[in-house]
């Protein structure tokens, strides 16, 4: 199965030969991801219960067990994401915001992944 190749905030790619990129395997699977944490729920008119929105949580008062029990809970939706072992997400505070950490088994691939991203102003 192929997505559209897109990581949230960034640009569409392009193949080589013009056309829309494609993104498969566990590419696929952080792309997911990345577009589930950051979408804010209510954002999808037919899915209103889609997405943590992470990024609306930048510069709101972090509490970082409440923020790992969300993506935790998150990931457990994307079928990429292998429920066992579950995904480990560790929290790092960095200057204005958190960085975050996440590793986990690829459901398809069975190998492990990692995602590492940034949420600041």
């Amino acid at each position: 199965m192929y997505d559209i190749w897109h990581y949230v905030g960034g640009d569409l790619k392009s193949s080589p030969t013009g056309d829309l990129g494609q993104a498969s395997g566990p590419e696929r699977g952080k792309q997911r991801i990345l577009r589930r944490l950051m979408t804010n729920p209510g954002d999808y008119l037919f899915h209103p219960d889609y997405g943590a929105g992470l990024g609306s949580k930048v510069g709101a008062g972090l509490n970082p067990a409440e923020l790992k029990t969300l993506i935790s809970g998150q990931m457990l939706l994307e079928a990429c994401v292998a429920p066992v072992p579950p995904p480990v997400v560790s929290l790092t505070l960095v200057e204005q915001g958190v960085s975050v950490q996440i590793r986990y088994h690829d459901s398809v691939s069975g190998t492990a992944q990692s995602l590492l991203f940034d949420l600041t102003r």
